[in-house]
């Protein structure tokens, strides 16, 4: 019988360390993230939490979904990060303590965009800069380098600074199908027997391969 792989071992590569599953590894209530995503780190790819994660300090989450691919030097910006822009000076002295932190009114009421939403199936290139309260949809590719400032459409491939739409990979009638279909939530072991479909087949082979499709 077809085996699929175990989404709860941390280190899915034994003899390549740098790469993890998220699932497993994340332990902040704040950070919710689906089966098989994985980040891959040379340095210590076990620290995303906190290398990777930046000014989390609450209440929004960071929501990721199932089979991501997470490159190296991949960052989240979250909300904690903002500043007020409507003074002189953006310095947020009251988090330095002494009486300056008597005025930490002045930092409530930041902007706050809420929670950051990448769906299924997306594809992180290296170095790549998520910012506060961006969704990401299913299938999506984020280019090298690209700092998401917007919404990312559902198989959309993106990248620059600011990122911007470089194609997308199906025209919407696919996209629809896809959507549809979402292979994603398939049980792990049809999917274990249909992964050669789900890796190059055409999308009427993959919807003939769902678990709900009619049989011949």
């Amino acid at each position: 019988m077809p085996v699929p792989a175990d989404p709860t071992v941390l280190h899915p590569m034994p003899e390549h360390p740098r790469v993890v599953l998220l699932k497993p590894l994340v332990k902040s209530p704040l950070i919710e993230v689906g089966e098989y995503s994985y980040y891959d780190d040379p340095d210590d790819p076990t620290a995303f939490e906190t290398r990777n994660v930046l000014y989390h300090y609450g209440p929004e989450k960071l929501i990721i979904g199932k089979y991501c691919a997470l490159g190296a030097g991949v960052r989240f910006i979250m909300n904690g990060a903002n500043h007020r822009m409507d003074g002189p000076s953006t310095f947020p002295f009251p988090t330095m303590g002494g009486s300056w932190a008597e005025h930490v009114d002045l930092l409530t009421g930041l902007p706050n965009r809420g929670d950051t939403v990448v769906g299924n199936d997306v594809w992180f290139g290296h170095s790549t800069t998520v910012m506060p309260g961006v969704r990401i949809g299913h299938g999506a590719i984020i280019a090298s380098g690209a700092v998401v400032t917007s919404d990312v459409p559902d198989y959309a491939i993106v990248g620059g600074n600011p990122a911007r739409l470089i194609r997308t990979r199906y025209n919407d009638e696919d996209i629809a199908r896809l959507l549809a279909v979402a292979w994603w939530n398939w049980p792990a072991e049809h999917i274990t027997d249909h992964v050669r479909t789900i890796m190059s087949g055409s999308i009427a082979d993959l919807k003939a391969a769902a678990p709900d499709a009619p049989r011949p």
